[in-house]
């Protein structure tokens, strides 16, 4: 494995590059605060023939801390993406690789393949953000805006977590540090991180903190709970009045093949997600919840379903893979299984 810097859209990007350049290319785009080493527990299982290009988004890992535009939903860090798939000396002339996406990084590969479906030979989603984003409950008709989606983006982010990665903080006592939040949140059993937790947590602690990056900026809102996405930075990115891909991801063309893998004990992108404010106002811990017409929770696991049952029913094909007993992250909990699939989809091709 070897680290590439490539100048594209007006950035650095640092990209990991294993295998030989006429391998069966696979594109590995990581999640929200980790980076492209995230992976790197995976690749010691892979077949060393398979050409492996896993980029650091940018304020991620060692690419530059450029600015995130909010508005454009995911797409700074897709168009980052796609403009690798035009470098010669990480894809051969016309590649179309199998994407490999986590968590935030699914909704990356979403708008890749709304945007560039020509390059997409198939997607294996772990843990995938739903396609109407992160906080996406209603159906709207007009376009949304921030009110409608009070309690979600960077001003539900929590500060001691903020604070805690700014400072680069390696503790483990306090449920809101970094290393904390990896074992609750990343996986459901710290057990599983072994030997790969300190380079595990080096990706989480590489996250560029900013109203311009993590988490972002925010709004007032006279919706409970007083808070709204900005228009700047990563977790506004995420919320869905900028992230809204269900239909352009129904009417894509061509629809190449999707396994999504996740695990039954997500706390991250789930029915009942931990991270979702009106689930957690819904069950007393966060306090003056409005209810559920109101501010219903976002059932994030049923969504996807829905619009992947809406994209086969056009003429796709999706596979739904569940790991019982697995967190937010099976490549690292389950990575046999994880290998197995990504295999078939590289057998497939």
């Amino acid at each position: 494995m070897e680290q590439v810097r490539v100048h594209a859209r007006g950035i650095e990007q640092n990209v990991l590059v294993s295998g030989p350049a006429d391998g069966p290319p696979v594109l590995m785009i990581h999640g929200n605060c980790s980076s492209a080493d995230f992976w790197r527990p995976l690749l010691g299982h892979l077949p060393p023939n398979l050409r492996i290009v896993a980029p650091d988004l940018r304020g991620y890992g060692a690419t530059d801390a450029a600015p995130v535009d909010a508005t454009r939903g995911l797409r700074d860090f897709a168009d980052d993406v796609a403009a690798l798939l035009e470098r010669p000396e990480l894809f051969p002339a016309g590649a179309r690789p199998l994407v490999v996406a986590h968590s935030m990084g699914c909704g990356v590969a979403m708008q890749l393949l709304v945007d560039r479906p020509d390059r997409i030979n198939a997607l294996l989603l772990e843990a995938p953000l739903s396609p109407y984003g992160f906080g996406g409950t209603r159906d709207l008709v007009g376009t949304p805006t921030t009110d409608d989606f009070a309690g979600t983006g960077a001003g539900t982010a929590n500060p001691d977590f903020v604070a805690r990665l700014r400072a680069k903080d390696r503790g483990g006592d306090e449920p809101t540090s970094p290393r904390s939040v990896m074992r609750t949140a990343y996986v459901a059993d710290p057990a599983s991180l072994g030997a790969d937790e300190e380079l595990l947590l080096d990706t989480v602690l590489s996250t560029a903190i900013g109203d311009d990056n993590y988490p972002g900026t925010s709004v007032t809102s006279p919706h409970w709970p007083g808070v709204g996405p900005g228009d700047r930075g990563v977790l506004n990115t995420m919320a869905p009045n900028n992230f809204r891909i269900a239909d352009a991801l129904v009417a894509v063309t061509p629809k190449p093949h999707i396994t999504w893998v996740r695990g039954d004990r997500d706390a991250i992108v789930s029915d009942t997600s931990f991270f979702d404010l009106s689930y957690l106002g819904s069950i007393g811990v966060v306090p003056g919840w409005p209810g559920a017409e109101a501010s219903p929770p976002q059932p994030m696991v049923g969504q996807t379903r829905a619009v992947f049952d809406r994209y086969a029913q056009a003429g796709g094909a999706y596979r739904e893979v569940v790991y019982a007993g697995c967190g937010h992250s099976p490549h690292i909990e389950r990575p046999a299984e994880f290998v197995a699939e990504l295999l078939d989809l590289v057998g497939a091709a």
